[in-house]
C-alpha cells in the first residue's frame, strides 16, 4: 500500500503529522514523535519573544482538552541556534510554525529558513477582514522560497473567503482548524477553573471539534486549489480518512496523542494500510476529495 504523498515538493512517507504544540516544544519531544514514523514534524510556534504561560495550562474535559497555552516558552534564538538544527537532524521534514504579525515574520523566517521544509503561520485571528491574512501570507512569501501554509481559525466569518485571501497573498496551502473558544470548565467542588488563566477560560481541542473541523476542511478544499491540512479531533485512522475524503491532503493531531499516548501516531499509521485495502483504495492520495456533497 502506497502511503506516500508529495506536498508542494516535500515528499512525505505518509500524511500524518503532529500539530504544533506541547508535543513538539523541544528536540527531545520532537525526536519521540519522529520515532513514531510520522511524515513530518510541525514545531511549536516560535514568536519574537518567549511566552509566559499561566499554569496549569492544560485540563481534560469530557470530549477533549482545554488549554491556555501560548507560543513557545523559549526565545527564538534558542530555536535558531539549538532546537532547529537538532530537529532537522532527525531526517523528517520540518515544518516550522511561526507567528504572528508580518513584522514578526521578518525576524523569524530568515534565520529559520535553512532548517525548514515549509512554514506554517499560526493565526488565531478573530476579525472579519481577511486583509491581515493576505498580508501575512504575502510577507512570508517575500522572505522564503519554501512552501508557506496559513493556519486558519474556525471563528472567521467566511472560511472560503479567508482561504482565498491567503492564497491570493501567495500561500501554498491552508491548515484548518485552530482550536475553538474561549471555553470554560468549572470544578464544582473547588469552585474554580482547572486552568491558570485570569478568567479561567481556554481553547477547546479534541474529538468535540472534529465535525466542525471536517466541515471547515471540505469548505476550504472546495474554495482553493492548494493542499489543505486537516486538524481537529483526529484520534484514529478512520478519522484521518474522513478528513482526506473531505479534501485534506494530510492531517495533524495533538490532543488525542496527549490523552492516550504518543504511540497513537504509530497506531494510526499501522492501521491505514489494512483500512485502505478494505475500502479498495490503492494509494492514499486517491482519498483526497473523494467525498462529494449531494
Amino acid at each position: 500500500m502506497d502511503l506516500s504523498i508529495d506536498i508542494n515538493g516535500n515528499k512525505l512517507r505518509n500524511p500524518v503529522m503532529p500539530a504544533s504544540g506541547p508535543l513538539t516544544a523541544n528536540p527531545a519531544a520532537c525526536e519521540r514523535i519522529a520515532a513514531q514514523g510520522v511524515g513530518a514534524i510541525v514545531t511549536k510556534t516560535i514568536s519574537t519573544t518567549e511566552a509566559v504561560v499561566a499554569k496549569p495550562a492544560i485540563a481534560k474535559v469530557t470530549c477533549g482538552m482545554l488549554n491556555c497555552e501560548l507560543w513557545s516558552e523559549k526565545e527564538p534564538q534558542v530555536w535558531f541556534s539549538e532546537y532547529l538544527p537538532a530537529i532537522a537532524a532527525f531526517g523528517v521534514p520540518v515544518i516550522v510554525s511561526a507567528g504572528y504579525q508580518p513584522e514578526d515574520l521578518e525576524k523569524l523566517i530568515p534565520p529559520a529558513d535553512r532548517f525548514a521544509a515549509a512554514f506554517e503561520l499560526s493565526s488565531h485571528y478573530l476579525g472579519t477582514d481577511p486583509q491581515p491574512i493576505y498580508q501575512i501570507a504575502r510577507t512570508a512569501k517575500s522572505l522564503t522560497d519554501k512552501p508557506v501554509f496559513i493556519k486558519l481559525s474556525p471563528h472567521v466569518p467566511d472560511l472560503a473567503q479567508f482561504a482565498r485571501a491567503a492564497v491570493s497573498g501567495g500561500a501554498d496551502g491552508i491548515v484548518a482548524i485552530n482550536s475553538l473558544g474561549p471555553a470554560l470548565r468549572i470544578d464544582i467542588r473547588k469552585r474554580s477553573s482547572p486552568l491558570g488563566s485570569k478568567d479561567g477560560c481556554g481553547w477547546l481541542s479534541g474529538p468535540a471539534i472534529k465535525p466542525i473541523a471536517l466541515r471547515a476542511v471540505h469548505t476550504i478544499a472546495q474554495a482553493v486549489d492548494v493542499p489543505v491540512i486537516g486538524v481537529g479531533g483526529i484520534a484514529s485512522a478512520e478519522d484521518m480518512i474522513e478528513f482526506m475524503m473531505a479534501g485534506a491532503s494530510a492531517v495533524q493531531l495533538l490532543t488525542s496523542a496527549m490523552i492516550s499516548g504518543i504511540d497513537l501516531f504509530a497506531r494510526i499509521i499501522a492501521d491505514l494500510s489494512p483500512l485502505l485495502e478494505e475500502l479498495g483504495i490503492e494509494r492514499i492520495t486517491d482519498l483526497i476529495g473523494l467525498w462529494k456533497a449531494r
